[in-house]
């Protein structure tokens, strides 16, 4: 497929009405799809996968068609172009791939119990209908839906029902809206309802394996949601309802449906009496994200595909505003800078990574866009950087103009650029065009050279990058008001570093904040300045002084021994940011020891050093009243002391497991992950495993669950190993969703790496056959990628892998991952000796 023969070129839909009769029993999907649209041609096509069509129609007469299955296309030959209805009448699979129309699967007291829900993003509509299943072929929709129904179920979608005639419900004719965005699901599911202050009816559905306060949360997350954006926007929210769906069997995080959000259960239903407040975060921020779209990927919808970033990149700024609005004791932004900033800037230094705005067309390659660092993180970090240029005034001015001229139908970044610089008076093209168009971020140097105060900037790389001279348009956020608000030479003077110093009074700094995406390499006067006065500064100061730190000696651009000192500087800090970014760089540390090491155990009497007085001051439990900062920050410095092999740590977590072990469940959801891992680890048995698993299958709760997977693939024990891999295939058991996370896990245990790697590589063809199509399966690599760091194991994963570079949406992820691999292992030859002396120094 190539950029000239979209199949919108040559067929025009201005409406769709779509009957589908859906039968559970048998898997089959009939379907009679019409459409009514613009033929510019007589040679036109449609997208199908999967269908097995026996009748196309044009105006009442049959025509000749056929299949094209390389291409997902039926070709049609119309007697005449012009205004054309087309009808199709054709038969489809109900398949358990989470793609196009399938079932998910759930137990309720025991029973085994199905709902069928639909995920249609990327190119996945074309596997229930066809039609011109490209974002720009807007249309509206009339969807009439039959199904074996039996009593007490509900079928929900994009919009309301109208009707139900001889078992078919029909819904309310859509907005003009992309393929991708409609969806439907029934089944038995439970509900509870609200209306926002305009009036829309927001309502959470689930099954009913939940509890139904489990609804809660999520209802008024997605209420006050709807309502922050209405405002925001300055634009109606445009359709009639607010569907919010929990899907037990999804591929995604969740899906912007317009009217009908899916999700996964762990994404939206959450037990309000006993949640982490990361929890709740993690999934207040999906919802504000999903909903987002729904005015900003659905209401405008990029052209094509290499726009993605206009949907992502937004909404997941917007997932913040929006949050940080409805609930602002959370300071939610502190999140992004410790989980959106370090990502994109982990990802993005590495020679090879796509930029923000790609070309592409294949509908492999069109998954593989998804790359949650740089469409979602560093697109957000760099609208971030707009926001803070605009303010949010005209931001919000920028955007109303932006609705207002593009509202059911499409945009490019182009537009979006257009409108924020209309309501700004900035040039915002000029400046952004250099983050999107160029892969990777510069790494800023300020040295003072011949007494003057000199800034360069360059690109920086993880291991070996080739330098092509890029040049970005840098907003340098500089405490000194002289400095140029955009530094886009290569090099800037910002006169007598003296006098730089005496005017400003406190040491010299760019990129404050943190909102900029680029890092800064202070030479050694500048960086022993800001030691000096480090706890005078604020907690995203000091988190951004160890997140740059850790980058430049990952980069080899500083030595990795000379940041271990810095460590116990910020270890008793109140701050959960500063905390997450002493471990963040503690554990980095990891990989440059053995397990059982005499090196490893140095390493530990380090975190046992860093984490003892803070263990001592927030105990193992949550206490009432205390700070967020409090209850984000005593989970890492637990696991430090557990890691730490601390016996205190681990007496104590033990004695809470005895004492809660017949109500495991209840324990508090901050530290319950903890408690189960220290007892599998040190405490585990046959018994144990299989109590954990049994209640792994049993619970609903995504979080318990999550702290079982975390413990069982913990366990030292080669036999409880096999074991959990024999489970990976059983879908009964480990869904296909959540067999990353357990691969992982038994991966990244020294005990478990060789029979996770193993298992890998054997049933490599299955995990292909099982979620290959799905934009998550690359990620498998990328996992794999992230735990190996000897040079047998990179020869082993170029083995395995080089073979498969040439596989449609795979290129990409191995060429980096090789290259993420190698650095590694040149940085842990390089520093190791070096680092494991200063550590050892260090606990002395």
């Amino acid at each position: 497929m190539t950029a000239t023969n979209h199949f919108y070129e040559t067929f025009q839909p201005s409406h769709y009405n779509l009957y589908l009769d859906i039968n559970r029993e048998t898997k089959l999907i009939s379907g009679k799809t019409t459409i009514m649209g613009n033929a510019s041609q007589t040679a036109i096509s449609l997208h199908q996968k999967f269908l097995n069509v026996s009748a196309v129609e044009a105006d009442g007469e049959a025509v000749d068609f056929n299949l094209d299955q390389p291409a997902e296309a039926i070709r049609i030959n119309l007697k005449q172009a012009g205004e054309t209805t087309l009808t199709v009448t054709y038969t489809a699979p109900l398949t358990d791939s989470m793609m196009g129309i399938y079932p998910s699967y759930y137990e309720v007291n025991g029973e085994k119990k199905q709902i069928i829900g639909t995920q249609f993003e990327t190119t996945f509509a074309r596997q229930a209908f066809p039609g011109i299943d490209e974002p720009e072929a807007k249309a509206t929709f009339d969807l009439a839906i039959k199904f074996d129904e039996h009593p007490g179920e509900t079928i929900i979608s994009n919009m309301p029902e109208v009707r139900t005639e001889n078992g078919v419900h029909y819904f309310d004719t859509t907005m003009k809206m992309s393929t991708y965005l409609i969806a439907f699901a029934f089944g038995e599911l439970q509900t509870k309802q609200t209306k926002t202050k305009s009036g829309v009816t927001v309502g959470v559905f689930g099954t009913k394996a939940h509890k139904a306060n489990e609804l809660d949360f999520a209802l008024d997350i997605a209420k006050r949601s709807i309502e922050f954006y209405e405002d925001f926007y300055q634009t109606p929210y445009p359709l009639p309802h607010s569907w919010q769906l929990a899907l037990p069997d999804f591929s995604a995080g969740a899906m912007e449906n317009w009217g009908l959000v899916t999700y996964r259960e762990a994404y939206l239903l959450l037990d309000p009496d006993n949640t982490s407040l990361e929890m709740k975060q993690q999934v207040a921020t999906v919802i504000a994200h999903e909903l987002a779209h729904q005015w900003f990927g659905d209401l405008v919808t990029m052209k094509w595909w290499d726009d993605l970033w206009l949907n992502e990149s937004f909404a997941n700024m917007m997932e913040y505003v929006a949050v940080d609005a409805l609930e602002p004791d959370w300071h939610i932004w502190e999140l992004f800078q410790t989980s959106e900033a370090p990502m994109a800037l982990n990802r993005d230094a590495t020679d090879g990574v796509q930029s923000v705005h790609v070309q592409v067309e294949d509908p492999a390659e069109i998954d593989a866009l998804f790359d949650s660092a740089i469409v979602y993180a560093k697109g957000a970090r760099m609208l971030v950087m707009v926001r803070s240029l605009l303010g949010d005034d005209a931001l919000r001015k920028g955007l109303k103009k932006y609705f207002e001229a593009h509202q059911y139908g499409n945009a490019t970044g182009a537009d979006l650029w257009s409108a924020l610089g209309e309501a700004s008076d900035l040039d915002i093209g000029a400046i952004m065009n250099s983050w999107l168009e160029q892969p990777g971020y510069p790494v800023v140097d300020a040295q003072v050279v011949d007494g003057q105060l000199t800034l360069k900037q360059h690109q920086f790389f993880i291991g070996d990058g080739k330098d092509t001279g890029r040049q970005w348009q840098i907003p340098l956020n500089s405490n000194d008001s002289q400095a140029p608000a955009i530094f886009k030479d290569a090099k800037l003077s910002l006169g007598n570093y003296d006098d730089v110093r005496q005017r400003l009074g406190e040491p010299f700094r760019v990129n404050v904040g943190n909102n900029s995406h680029f890092i800064v390499h202070y030479d050694e006067k500048l960086l022993n300045d800001i030691l000096a006065h480090v706890d005078e500064f604020d907690a995203i100061t000091q988190l951004q002084l160890m997140q740059d730190l850790r980058l430049l000696a990952e980069g080899r651009q500083i030595s990795y021994a000379s940041v271990v000192p810095l460590l116990k500087r910020f270890a008793d800090s109140h701050e959960a940011v500063v905390i997450t970014a002493l471990y963040t760089l503690a554990n980095n540390l990891k990989k440059f020891v053995l397990p059982d090491s005499t090196e490893e155990k140095q390493l530990q009497q380090l975190f046992d050093q860093l984490s003892a007085a803070q263990v001592k001051r927030l105990g193992w439990l949550p206490v009432a009243g205390e700070s967020i900062d409090d209850q984000l920050s005593r989970p890492m410095i637990l696991s430090a002391a557990l890691y730490a092999q601390n016996a205190d740590a681990i007496a104590a977590a033990h004695q809470i497991f005895q004492d809660n072990q017949a109500q495991l469940a209840t324990l508090s959801a901050d530290i319950r992950g903890l408690i189960l891992t220290n007892e599998v680890k040190h405490y585990g048995s046959e018994k144990l495993f299989d109590q954990l698993l049994a209640d792994y299958q049993q619970t609903a709760d995504g979080s318990y669950k999550a702290n079982i997977r975390a413990a069982l693939t913990s366990t030292p024990d080669a036999g409880l190993i096999k074991k959990t891999i024999d489970q990976f295939e059983n879908a009964d058991v480990i869904k296909p969703q959540d067999l990353r996370g357990w691969f992982r896990g038994v991966l990244a245990n020294p005990h478990g790496e060789q029979a996770a790697w193993d298992w890998l590589r054997t049933d490599w063809q299955w995990l292909e056959d099982t979620v290959g199509g799905d934009m998550e399966f690359s990620t498998y690599i990328t996992v794999t990628a992230g735990v190996f760091k000897t040079a047998d194991r990179l020869a082993e994963f170029k083995a395995f892998f080089e073979p498969k570079l040439n596989t449609p949406g795979l290129t990409r992820e191995i060429t980096m991952d090789i290259k993420v691999i190698e650095s590694r292992v040149a940085l842990i030859e390089a520093e190791k000796n070096a680092v494991n002396q200063t550590v050892a120094s260090e606990v002395k």
